[in-house]
């Protein structure tokens, strides 16, 4: 088996969680309530603005021109095509100049962000098992709801993005890349791979949890429970 499909398989737990969550099975029925949505979105485009800058650090750690252009060129199209998408949807959800500038990421996203610098701080492998489960878990969640037609043009266009063709091409080219990346390296070396994935998988799972929840840094206290 290439190292993708084991890594696949070995978080598919992970990624049935994503497919099942709330969040996801409420943006395929249209019943996503828009402050939920408003954000996620938000969040998102904290996220997106460090996965294109971890793109770029990708572009850097490449050992060939034709490599550094294409995460150069993935990194452009995080900026042009996934926050021009952000940016529609924030017209069409009411964000405002004052909401942005009350904006504070998430303890998830804080935290996702993180996982992915410090995975960066290896080589072009670490970047790459730490980002590709974004691409690749959102392509198929767009293919798995490519049929569905939720009565809202916002829900309807985020499917229609991520179940794009020129979306699954960007995908698989890094999904071969991955493959490439991973053949003769030590078992050791594949184990520090496959844990980047998973840790972003878990964090992909978590991303949804943190915007149906309204994640934030206040500690929620518990009434003390007696163990008498």
């Amino acid at each position: 088996m290439t190292f993708c499909s084991e890594v696949r398989e070995e978080c598919n737990e992970l990624w049935e969680a994503s497919f099942e969550h709330p969040f996801v099975k409420g943006i395929a029925e249209g019943s996503l309530p828009l402050d939920v949505f408003r954000f996620y979105v938000m969040q998102d485009a904290y996220y997106l603005t460090h996965f294109a800058k971890v793109q770029a650090l990708g572009a850097v750690k490449a050992t060939d021109l034709k490599t550094t252009r294409s995460f150069a060129h993935h990194a452009e199209q995080t900026c042009a095509a996934e926050l021009a998408l952000h940016e529609s949807f924030m017209e069409l959800l009411g964000v405002t100049e004052k909401g942005w500038e009350n904006f504070e990421p998430s303890p998830t996203a804080y935290a996702y962000v993180s996982h992915m610098y410090r995975s960066a701080e290896g080589d072009l492998a670490d970047v790459l098992a730490a980002i590709l489960p974004c691409y690749w878990l959102y392509y198929e969640i767009g293919e798995r709801l490519k049929n569905e037609k939720p009565d809202h043009p916002i829900f309807q266009k985020w499917i229609e993005t991520y179940g794009s063709e020129w979306f699954g091409e960007l995908v698989e080219e890094q999904i071969n890349r991955m493959n490439e990346l991973a053949e003769d390296l030590s078992d050791e070396r594949i184990k520090e791979l496959k844990t980047h994935f998973r840790r972003s998988s878990y964090y992909e799972w978590n991303f949804w949890e943190q915007a149906w929840t309204l994640e934030s840094w206040t500690i929620k206290t518990k009434e003390h429970v007696s163990h008498d």
